[in-house]
């Protein structure tokens, strides 16, 4: 059959829990059919809870302690930085991206910024700025709003949302037709439609939905009940501890919510994800169409997730299970081992090399991130023994039993017992009966650290 095309789907904060088949409160028919193919990872962690360090690492399959990027920051990757979708076009594939990706700063025009991406790897290019950067940048996208006369009224709408309180739920002015997440699904559709070249296609679908603001439009929006959406977790008390980020961010970020309001921000999430899931059904039948789905390697994933009110929290930057868990499904022409579960820990980061050795290509740089083909055919194997995740300094590292993370004194300030406390209602830390864990896994992240350190230092 030759090579295999290649589809990445990706969303913008969509926790691990958000699919039919990973969780029971948000339908998703598409990813559905896609997990039922394929395997889907249930420990999959993203390299970084939070969108430009993440992304970075996928590109190039390096941990912010590598690159330097630790938090979001006006960072552009260089031009010549080693990338998997170089790899895949160096494999004979024709590469091409629709949506988000956030390799550089989102001001400006991105149309301007086409030579940029071509360099990363990716051939053709329509590239757009996430929900609140597509207030001000300029993309295909928001010039065709501007053209239509409703860029204003986002613009305005975004102003009153921020200006009020972020977590405000209402449809968005552009209405279902010209909403972001349709518009990206929509482009990928039609090229994938008209394609008609003699090379394999990689095609890159980054959606910058279910992201905030809550803002999905008819009728979606619509969609769930409020009140029929899962409980958020309670914020425990803080006990005797070291302290780190996470204790940062509740200090400064204790949103008020009213009675009903998490359940009412998380039915307009699930609309979101249904929203996208329901543009991916339309991608995936113009390649049935086509007659190649057959031959087609799938894989669905997010960036990081979304609190949505657990531990009294929105958006993300933390190592708990709503930011740092992610969806990971990995669909192949192979179908042994379809409807399979793997539950090793997985990292985001291996998905560049999982899709460049698909290709029959070769990531001559060094690099982090590790294959999950020998698990896609044997999905009980460990594939990982642990997976890393970093933010503002500090790592965290999960195993099958435990989650810990060093703050950046290098003390465990978070540990939770995964398999006894799924939600992580109670944090172990600093508690004399499980020092002996605590030095354990202290030395395996620092072990860890320094095996993972570049011989050359990375150069901004």
């Amino acid at each position: 059959m030759g090579s295999p095309n290649i589809l990445l789907l990706m969303t913008d904060q969509q926790r691990w829990d958000a699919m039919g088949c990973s969780g029971d409160w948000v339908e998703t028919p598409n990813l559905d059919r896609i997990a039922s193919e394929g395997v889907q990872f249930t420990n999959c962690v993203t390299t970084s809870p939070v969108c430009i360090p993440t992304r970075l690492s996928l590109a190039t399959g390096l941990y912010p302690h590598n690159t330097g990027v630790w938090n979001n920051m006006n960072h552009t990757m260089p031009a010549e930085r080693p990338t998997w979708m170089q790899a895949m076009r160096d494999a004979g594939y024709r590469t091409s991206l629709f949506g988000k990706t956030h390799l550089h700063p989102h001001n400006g025009d991105l149309r301007e910024r086409e030579g940029l991406m071509h360099a990363y790897g990716l051939d053709d290019v329509n590239e757009i700025g996430g929900p609140r950067a597509s207030a001000n940048v300029l993309s295909h996208m928001t010039a065709a709003w501007e053209e239509k006369g409703l860029w204003d009224a986002y613009r305005a709408d975004y102003r009153e949302r921020f200006s009020t309180k972020p977590y405000l739920v209402r449809p968005s002015t552009l209405g279902l037709d010209n909403y972001a997440d349709v518009y990206v699904g929509q482009q990928a559709k039609q090229y994938l439609q008209n394609y008609d070249r003699q090379e394999p296609w990689c095609c890159w679908v980054s959606f910058g939905g279910p992201h905030e603001p809550w803002d999905t439009p008819e009728p979606y929006a619509s969609m769930y009940d409020p009140e029929a959406m899962p409980e958020a977790v309670s914020r425990p008390p803080a006990g005797e501890r070291p302290r780190g980020h996470l204790d940062r961010l509740m200090a400064r970020m204790n949103p008020t919510f009213e009675p009903g309001e998490i359940g009412r921000l998380r039915a307009n999430y699930a609309g979101n994800v249904t929203l996208i899931d329901a543009q991916i059904g339309e991608i995936l039948d113009v390649i049935a169409a086509r007659g190649e789905l057959e031959n087609t390697v799938i894989v669905h994933t997010s960036d990081h997730g979304e609190m949505n009110g657990d531990y009294g929290l929105i958006y993300k930057s933390n190592f708990l299970n709503g930011a740092v868990r992610i969806p990971l499904l990995v669909r192949t022409p192979d179908s042994t081992n379809a409807g399979s579960i793997c539950d090793s820990p997985t990292e985001w980061i291996d998905i560049g090399p999982t899709l460049v050795e698909m290709a029959g290509g070769e990531l001559a740089h060094r690099q982090f991130g590790k294959s999950l083909c020998p698990v896609l055919t044997h999905s009980e194997v460990t594939h990982r023994d642990f997976a890393i995740s970093e933010i503002d300094g500090e790592i965290m590292l999960l195993n099958r039993e435990w989650k810990a993370a060093l703050n950046t004194d290098g003390e465990v300030y978070l540990l939770f017992d995964v398999q006894n406390d799924p939600n992580e209602t109670n944090n172990l830390a600093g508690k004399p009966e499980v020092g002996d864990v605590e030095t354990a896994l202290r030395l395996q992240i620092v072990e860890w650290f320094v095996q993972t350190q570049l011989r050359k230092p990375f150069r901004q």
